[in-house]
């Protein structure tokens, strides 16, 4: 039996879901949490196998909800499950550590599958996500920043710390330190300083 936790801050959604699996033999779902901070509580007190985790939350957004419990409940897989396929929102939710990432036009049956995969540690991944994560590994053997990372750079040599750049573009800290991680590589540099100075000399900061 997969023990599944769903984590979404809308009740109707979290409702829907639950009725989704309710018929299903091999997946119970054992709880609910209506934010990322709640939702890794429960999933730690259920011994969760599997998380539906949705991206945009109070509390604590589902990024950072994903990079904790990779930390505190690592044989845990989390499926993130979120209307947004945007790369700002893709990247940083699998770098965190998530399993898979669905959308939430995903029909039933694709769902329960999913679940199933990532119980048995597969990646599931939405065929629009796989194009963005594609786009990605391209930009990145070519050292390009995307324009969230340009965003960032842009915060960063204002004197933004990445709490304040994270409040700015309404995304979590962690998302904020993966950006910096990338930006990092893709400019050869290892830290703020160097990485705003190798942005100057290549004009990629106004």
């Amino acid at each position: 039996m997969i023990r599944l936790v769903i984590v979404d801050d809308h009740p109707i959604v979290r409702g829907g879901l639950r009725d989704t699996f309710a018929g299903v033999d091999d997946i119970r779902v054992v709880g609910e949490a209506g934010n990322g901070l709640e939702g890794v509580e429960r999933a730690k007190q259920l011994a969760a196998d599997v998380i539906l985790m949705d991206l945009r939350m109070p509390e604590s957004d589902g990024v950072t909800a994903t990079a904790v419990l990779r930390e505190e409940l690592p044989h845990a897989r989390v499926l993130i499950l979120t209307t947004f396929d945007n790369e700002s929102d893709v990247l940083p939710a699998i770098e965190a550590g998530a399993a898979g990432y669905l959308l939430k036009d995903a029909l039933p049956e694709e769902l329960e599958q999913a679940v199933r995969a990532a119980a048995r540690g597969e990646s599931v991944l939405a065929p629009s996500v796989t194009r963005h994560l594609m786009r990605q590994v391209q930009r990145t053997e070519s050292g390009t920043l995307t324009d969230r990372e340009k965003q960032v750079l842009q915060l960063v040599a204002n004197g933004s710390s990445n709490k304040d750049a994270a409040s700015a573009l309404f995304i979590g800290e962690a998302s904020i330190k993966t950006h910096l991680q990338h930006i990092y590589d893709k400019l050869g540099v290892r830290d703020r300083a160097s990485a705003v100075a190798e942005g100057y000399r290549r004009r990629l900061l106004s």
